[in-house]
């Protein structure tokens, strides 16, 4: 299945989410880009976040991020030492 704008949206936002600490999230303020407003309801109705406009990541979405960003890396090739 290859990506589509609505799953680039999403891995946009997922990769704006800080991995260092399960006490910081990220909120989509009303006047975000439709396009970020929609990505961060449909990562709650995932189950990757636990907010409509974003809040804190869940288990599965701390995985979700973490794979976001490996993949980044790769394809900018920016790899982490």
């Amino acid at each position: 299945m290859p990506y589509n704008a609505d799953l680039v949206h999403e891995m946009n936002l997922l990769v704006k989410f800080p991995m260092h600490s399960d006490l910081e999230g990220i909120k989509v303020h009303s006047g975000a880009a439709p396009e970020m407003k929609a990505a961060a309801q449909r990562l709650y109705a995932k189950g990757l976040v636990t907010q409509e406009d974003g809040g804190y990541l869940t288990y599965s979405g701390h995985q979700a991020v973490e794979h976001a960003k490996s993949v980044l890396r790769i394809l900018t090739g920016k790899m982490a030492v």
